[in-house]
């Protein structure tokens, strides 16, 4: 007689929620953002072995100690994100790598030290690029480290001029992941 085994199937749907800091690569009009902090959460929905989409919403603040509107000035991204996963697990190990390529439709608002909010670019595309890997803790739970690229273009009229503002910056994040 011979014996079998049951073989766990993959989840397929998983909620993620990560943070961390971030580092604009791109100065604003010749201005230096100081780093920042920021978070995410998104869905995952893998719709074959490797390959999914995730969808979500997400939140970076950079204080500026100089720019184009003042002394002191916070800029702040947040929006939304959709775009497709590629993961594949590393040997029969418990770690996996990824890599996200999807589109963002954020706006940035600059607050001055009041908190009050003295610009609003409006909503807009942009994109984001995600390489990481994952550490499965059992077959629910997972850490997932990673380094986000995201790219943001918009226009922004301030004091009767329209200035174009591409808004880049790298982001290290650890995120957990709950799967289903």
């Amino acid at each position: 007689l011979g014996t079998t085994k049951a073989q766990e199937t993959e989840k397929k749907f998983g909620i993620e929620f990560n943070a961390g800091g971030s580092y604009a690569i791109k100065k604003i009009e010749d201005k230096k953002l100081n780093p920042g902090f920021g978070f995410e959460g998104s869905v995952h929905y893998n719709f074959i072995k490797n390959l999914g989409v995730y969808a979500g919403w997400g939140w970076n603040r950079f204080g500026a100690d100089d720019s184009f509107a003042g002394k002191d000035v916070c800029f702040e991204e947040t929006g939304y994100i959709l775009g497709l996963q590629f993961q594949n697990q590393i040997s029969n190990s418990s770690f996996s790598y990824f890599a996200k390529g999807g589109a963002l439709y954020s706006h940035i608002e600059l607050e001055n030290s009041n908190g009050d909010i003295i610009l609003d670019t409006k909503h807009g595309f942009g994109y984001q690029a995600v390489v990481g890997v994952e550490y499965k803790l059992n077959s629910k739970w997972s850490l997932t480290p990673s380094i986000k690229l995201n790219s943001l273009k918009r226009e922004a009229d301030y004091e009767k001029i329209t200035r174009d503002i591409l808004h880049q910056y790298l982001s290290a994040r650890i995120g957990i992941v709950k799967k289903f």
